[in-house]
């Protein structure tokens, strides 16, 4: 997430637990993994069809899904509710991770999620990810951007580091990229697609969607 993006742009970022099994200690943008039940919500404004058509390219997780995981994933991790008010959302019998934010009133908004970045992590590595990155503004969230009372404990240290200080925290090269990605977008410099590392096979590839 980004905020102040016409000023002095900050990002969401937290850090990662000393006794993590992955990127231990490392800052991160708040994130995680798809679940079956993802799949399962309904939204209250779909993404436009020029996202869904990146998602869907070279991928067998629905785009919905995708866009539901980040969602749910930013509740999760640090409190923030990005979504849109809609009736429907106290009548689903909510699984389990979607109960509370079902409980606040809101559902999905794909509309407020760009896809910025894909990247799948070179064979040889101990754990491997495909893993989509997105942007969204501040602006476009349903509650307090300073208020991570609800946030569970996976992160911590959750602040808006400002752009041009970032690069002063300890963070993975990927995390490194998609903030240069991101810097590009708000500058108006970045090129058309979507950037992809591409390692599906054992030939890496720098792709666009």
């Amino acid at each position: 997430m980004v905020r102040d993006a016409a000023t002095r742009p900050r990002v969401l970022m937290g850090q990662r637990g000393h006794g993590a099994v992955f990127m231990p200690s490392k800052f991160v943008f708040p994130g995680g993994a798809v679940d079956a039940v993802d799949a399962e919500i309904p939204v209250a404004n779909p993404a436009g069809t020029e996202c869904l058509r990146r998602l869907a390219n070279q991928s067998a997780t629905a785009p919905e899904a995708l866009l539901n995981a980040a969602t749910r994933e930013l509740w999760e991790e640090t409190g923030l509710l990005l979504g849109a008010e809609d009736p429907r959302a106290g009548q689903i019998e909510a699984p389990r991770g979607w109960r509370g934010y079902l409980r606040t009133g809101h559902l999905p908004d794909g509309n407020a999620l760009s896809f910025v970045f894909r990247a799948i992590t070179p064979p040889g590595r101990p754990r491997r990810f495909d893993a989509r990155f997105f942007l969204a503004e501040a602006e476009r969230l349903a509650n307090d951007p300073d208020d991570f009372s609800k946030a569970e404990d996976e992160l911590s240290h959750l602040q808006w580091v400002p752009l041009d200080e970032v690069r002063k925290f300890d963070m993975p090269f990927i995390t490194e990229v998609v903030l240069a990605e991101t810097s590009a977008i708000l500058n108006g410099t970045d090129q058309p697609g979507v950037p992809f590392f591409n390692n599906l096979d054992e030939i890496s590839r720098f792709e666009r969607l």
